[in-house]
């Protein structure tokens, strides 16, 4: 029996869920090595990487970070199987559970708060001096006003963000650090964002920067770990696209798309997480605790989204510590809401990269690795 390398939670949890079949056992992801297998949390919560091809290369086979194999390739989240061995499919140890929807909407919110709350104890119980990424969205405002931690928002000076974030840290009696961006620092992390996520493809990129400039503030100033809202467009149906059913979504039903959300969260996690990392923060995603998570997906169809509200029933609980003006707020993507997106295509403009190029952005930060140097996909 070989020794155990776990991230996110002790052994015991794990060789019980194992055992158990249990995909949500209390934790906030895990992934590593225990007992000579490999073994990566249902929603992909901690990242884990595999060689590609480990006959032709030297050890390590696997890692946490992709940085540290030749050819990464990211182990499925679900999955268990021996260290070595070919790639298991996705869910095939721990499977995203679908249980009866709870038909009693306040029973509903009252269990989705007390999940939020036993979460966010959780985060505040492991003794680090956390701050928070505040973008004056619902999410973001939730996660700060239970862990009472400091507020940092992130963004061009003119951008959405940093005047919602303003305004939110306002309603809420709360004092704002803001993160003035400039377009040199764009220039300056998009090799860092990139070495540490691995990705070069130019969303990805522009979702992490924000993460990746706000986190080097928060670690300057002293702080241990960085607290996000992630996940709750996911689990809660934040998105447009689970009420419009259009050709983003394979599923018929506003249930049915919220759940493809949940699923892609194991590809985009990582990027995340590496990147909160990278600035040498611990990254907190409260709101992706497996309490939430299992209260989540007991919500009935009215408490998820239509087109008149998303995320009725996180909103509802939100309601409870926020002043409606910030519970009841919707928000810009991060990377729209920052300016980034905007700031990275007149950067890539101004370097020859015209936007009659295929994916011109992409290939302008494949342009800033030096030396022939690639970030595998």
């Amino acid at each position: 029996m070989t020794e155990p390398t776990i991230r996110g939670a002790d052994p015991v949890t794990v060789r019980n869920a194992l055992a158990d079949a249990d995909p949500l056992p209390g934790t906030t992801g895990f992934a590593g090595e225990i007992d000579g297998r490999l073994v990566r949390d249902v929603l992909g919560r901690v990242p884990l990487f595999v060689e590609t091809d480990p006959a032709a290369s030297p050890n390590p086979t696997w890692a946490f970070e992709p940085s540290a194999l030749e050819e990464p390739t990211l182990f499925p989240a679900g999955a268990a199987a021996p260290v070595g061995e070919s790639l298991p499919e996705p869910e095939s140890c721990w499977s995203l559970p679908d249980p009866t929807p709870e038909p009693n909407h306040e029973a509903a919110i009252d269990a989705l708060e007390r999940a939020v709350r036993t979460a966010s104890e959780t985060v505040r119980e492991d003794d680090r001096d956390i701050a928070v990424a505040f973008s004056g969205g619902v999410d973001s405002a939730l996660v700060a006003e239970l862990l009472d931690a400091p507020l940092y928002v992130v963004g061009f000076p003119d951008s959405h963000d940093v005047a919602a974030a303003r305004t939110a840290a306002d309603a809420m009696g709360r004092e704002l650090t803001v993160v003035d961006l400039e377009p040199a620092d764009l220039e300056r992390a998009v090799p860092e964002v990139a070495r540490a996520t691995g990705r070069t493809n130019a969303m990805d990129i522009q979702i992490a920067l924000p993460l990746y400039l706000v986190g080097e503030r928060v670690a300057a100033d002293g702080f241990d770990a960085l607290a996000v809202g992630q996940g709750a467009d996911e689990l809660f149906g934040g998105y447009e696209k689970v009420v419009r059913l259009d050709h983003r979504v394979a599923a018929e039903t506003t249930r049915g798309a919220v759940r493809e959300g949940i699923r892609s969260l194991p590809k985009q996690l990582p990027r995340d997480v590496l990147t909160i990392e990278a600035t040498g923060l611990e990254p907190a995603a409260p709101l992706l605790h497996d309490a939430v998570v299992a209260a989540a997906l007991r919500l009935p169809d009215a408490l998820l989204a239509d087109e008149d509200e998303r995320k009725r029933g996180f909103r509802r609980v939100a309601a409870r510590y926020l002043p409606a003006e910030v519970a009841n707020r919707d928000k810009k993507a991060v990377q729209y809401g920052s300016l980034v997106a905007r700031e990275l295509d007149r950067l890539a403009r101004q370097a020859g990269y015209k936007r009659r190029m295929d994916d011109h952005v992409t290939k302008y930060v494949a342009s800033l690795l030096v030396d022939g140097e690639t970030a595998p996909e």
